[in-house]
């Protein structure tokens, strides 16, 4: 996942970006909140997941359709931990 893009291939890149948005919408994931694009010769994958599980199947989804192409993750795990204490209003 190290090539940098080209102008030949940008269309192709387009696709396969468009294909991934689709899997992760269609899939047993539902993500929609997982952003990919293509910036500065990479693709870049941004967004929020519910667990560590669907976090690790992004990221292999991510692999198998944007294999050989320069990829940058921030795919991070939403924070759903009961609170230690009572919020405290004014």
């Amino acid at each position: 996942m190290s090539e940098p893009l080209d102008q030949h291939s940008e269309e192709n890149v387009e696709y396969r970006v468009a294909h991934l948005h689709d899997r992760l919408a269609a899939e047993e994931l539902g993500e929609l909140g997982i952003r990919a694009e293509v910036r500065a010769g990479a693709v870049v994958i941004s967004g929020t997941v519910p667990s560590a599980q669907c976090r690790e199947t992004v990221l292999r989804t991510v692999r198998e359709e944007l294999d050989g192409l320069a990829v940058h993750t921030d795919v991070v795990v939403a924070e759903n931990a009961t609170p230690d204490h009572a919020e405290e209003l004014p």
